[in-house]
């Protein structure tokens, strides 16, 4: 019976990890684009829906808390020097890879093959850092995130603002008779896409523990054992996820693999492997676990990495333009 009940739990956080790689592909959420869209366009549509993802799974996390459902929750770490260069390794890695680490997996959905390489060095990353920089160990925070703290009735808010956000569409949907046009649409708002991720990773984190799929890849560098082979099943269930949304968008474009941009993925991949065990914590890590949580290095690590997109994209820009706009500016 325990293994019948093994089996189902894990095929429903497959299904939810497929599901969040479906939503990350369909919105193609990435912190890169967020912050282009800020530098190019002045608008912060795309980083207010990262944002928003925070959002959702604080109040699952308080849901989760009231119904006593709740796992142990993920330690914050003590803010130093190292978070700042970590999320700044973090930013020029996703710049250079041109995507972050949720970007890749919607890149790889749409088709684009050498996004596959951006794991691959984010690993490398991973088990070169200690030779490249002389880390301490992380310091762990004393005591528990203030999210937790609050009241059941906020619990009960998010609940009913979650309800709301993904009900009223299909609603909407159901009564125009374009239901299946409004789930099946080629292209789902950033907002949209960011609500559904942060709704399947909590379901996830109350299955099977916090799950990002940086740190299955920190995991297996390290060879940390737990559940490893499950988690990997996760993370394969995650990248078809996206694919299939690249698929039935009709996006999907089998893209040949040109060895400049193996290069970018993986040298992007490694900075971001380095950058992500300096914080510690990945940025889908940090949107989905720690910024949630309230935790200050998260925030603090996200922000410099979304500033060092915006100088790298700045500093193309500005090299890019003709000489004399340069002079005039």
């Amino acid at each position: 019976m325990e293994i019948v009940l093994a089996s189902f739990v894990f095929v429903v956080a497959a299904l939810c990890a497929g599901t969040m790689g479906f939503a990350i592909q369909r919105g193609a959420t990435c912190t890169v684009a967020a912050v282009d869209e800020v530098v190019r366009d002045r608008t912060f549509r795309r980083l207010a829906a990262l944002l928003e993802a925070a959002l959702w799974v604080a109040g699952g996390l308080l849901v989760a808390q009231a119904l006593q459902v709740l796992p142990k929750m993920p330690a914050g770490y003590a803010v130093n020097a190292w978070t700042l260069v970590g999320g700044a390794l973090l930013g020029f890695g996703a710049f250079v890879n041109g995507a972050c680490v949720f970007g890749a997996i919607a890149r790889f959905g749409s088709g684009e093959w050498a996004y596959l390489f951006t794991p691959v060095g984010f690993y490398v990353g991973c088990v070169s850092v200690g030779a490249v920089f002389a880390t301490p160990t992380a310091e762990k925070l004393p005591y528990g995130s203030p999210v937790l703290q609050a009241s059941a009735w906020v619990a009960l808010l998010f609940a009913a603002l979650a309800l709301l956000r993904v009900g009223r569409p299909l609603l909407a949907g159901a009564r125009s008779g374009r239901l299946r046009e409004t789930v099946g649409s080629r292209a789902w708002s950033p907002h949209a896409a960011t609500t559904i991720i942060g709704i399947t990773f909590v379901v996830m984190l109350l299955l099977v523990g916090s799950w990002a799929y940086t740190d299955v890849l920190v995991e297996l560098a390290h060879g940390m054992a737990a559940s490893l082979v499950a988690r990997c099943l996760l993370l394969l269930a995650l990248l078809l996820g996206a694919a299939l949304g690249g698929w039935t968008a009709g996006r999907f474009r089998s893209t040949r693999i040109a060895g400049r941009q193996v290069l970018r993925c993986f040298g992007g991949g490694v900075l971001m492997g380095w950058g992500s065990l300096l914080i510690p914590g990945g940025n889908d890590g940090l949107i989905l676990v720690g910024m949630p949580l309230l935790w200050p290095y998260a925030w603090l690590a996200f922000a410099t990495m979304c500033v060092t997109i915006a100088v790298a994209q700045l500093g193309v820009r500005r090299a890019a333009a003709p000489v004399g706009e340069r002079a005039a500016s």
